[in-house]
């Protein structure tokens, strides 16, 4: 396992244990070069779950591809990291749970825009801005008065 700190292929595995969910193997470790510790997780790789994009492509979905928007959305925000892999983990449980393990992009930027929104304001704009495509700045600020009338309500 290459080492996310310093690139170096050998560590050893100091836990193991079966991760929550009971789907995978979670993995505490330690780089013999830098002797930093991380985790990693292991996986069945079974059927793909599918990601059905705007213009009907189907893609693998990809839990990293999903994590890396959500760091772009909270850079510089103060969201834990452990809240962002839960909520990459909730929109894979949300694919593997669709009878035929494919959702719509649209379904799971949904959900991911609806639990952004209660973690943190600015990220979840952050997110929308990107994943919603405004056009202008018109439906830009429509969105942020939207927010600010619910910030206003009791």
């Amino acid at each position: 396992m290459k080492c996310p700190f310093c690139g170096d292929l050998q560590d050893k595995v100091v836990d193991s244990r079966e991760a929550r969910e009971g789907d995978s193997v979670r993995r505490r470790r330690e780089c013999f070069q830098c002797h930093r510790r991380f985790t990693t997780y292991e996986r069945i790789d079974e059927i793909p779950y599918m990601v059905i994009k705007k213009d009907g492509r189907r893609e693998r979905f990809d839990r990293s591809k999903v994590l890396a928007g959500l760091l772009r959305a909270c850079e510089k925000r103060p969201v834990p990291m452990a809240k962002l892999e839960a909520l990459v983990g909730e929109a894979e449980q949300f694919v593997a749970d669709a009878p035929n393990r494919e959702r719509r992009s649209s379904e799971i930027g949904e959900l991911i825009m609806s639990r952004l929104r209660k973690l943190d304001k600015v990220a979840y704009v952050r997110f929308a801005s990107v994943y919603l495509d405004f056009k202008d700045v018109k439906e830009f600020m429509g969105e942020l008065r939207h927010l600010l009338r619910e910030r206003t309500r009791p």
